[in-house]
């Protein structure tokens, strides 16, 4: 009879931890994935009050719940001067609903990262979305070709493509020129070189 009690309090207690490795880093993306998920199955398992007896009833219900309850989990850790993970999340969480909403969060986590990361996810966000004419204009607006990893090149290459762009995509590649990891510039240039000219060969002789 005490074994779901002692399960709840070792669940309660490995969240607590989680919520502490968070308040400390506000970006660790390992643990907030580890958090949401402990958030969604209590969210699709009780109601919001907390009771089982009030748990959402159907898939479209629970996903519902569930997706609140991250909303609410980002949000909460957003307000961190330095987070920009969850910022990345709301946005991924409103890109549909609150298009416009989305892309200021997206671009306030690309100010907020100097490392670069939250670019590359921001734009992750956006080509997953299929809004790759908006992951163009926030990677120019933000990417800083000596600072930030080759990746966000890539990223800007690939949205380029999509939004049949292929001039633009020529030049983001020519820009990573400048990067001072030679080696995982050269990647990149093998692998993007042959799909830029594919979409050129494809527009001459459309």
């Amino acid at each position: 009879m005490r074994r779901p009690t002692s399960l709840g309090r070792r669940d309660s207690v490995h969240e607590d931890a989680v919520r502490v490795r968070l308040s400390e880093d506000p970006n660790d993306a390992e643990a907030f994935r580890k958090l949401a998920e402990m958030v969604r199955r209590r969210a699709a398992e009780m109601g919001p009050d907390g009771d089982p007896l009030s748990a959402p009833q159907d898939e479209v219900e629970k996903q519902r719940a569930a997706d609140l309850a991250v909303w609410s989990l980002a949000e909460e850790l957003a307000g961190h001067p330095r987070a920009w993970y969850p910022l990345v999340e709301l946005a991924r969480l409103s890109i549909r609903d609150d298009h416009e909403g989305a892309l200021r969060r997206l671009g306030t986590a690309a100010e907020r990262d100097p490392s670069g990361q939250a670019l590359v996810e921001g734009l992750l966000v956006l080509r997953d979305a299929g809004l790759p004419v908006e992951a163009l204009g926030l990677g120019v607006g933000h990417w800083r070709v000596k600072e930030h990893p080759v990746e966000v090149g890539r990223q800007l290459v690939l949205a380029a493509l999509e939004a049949d762009r292929p001039l633009d995509a020529k030049q983001h590649l020519a820009a990573l020129d400048v990067h001072p990891d030679r080696a995982a510039a050269a990647a990149a240039r093998a692998e993007l070189q042959p799909l830029i000219d594919r979409a050129e060969q494809r527009i001459a002789g459309a």
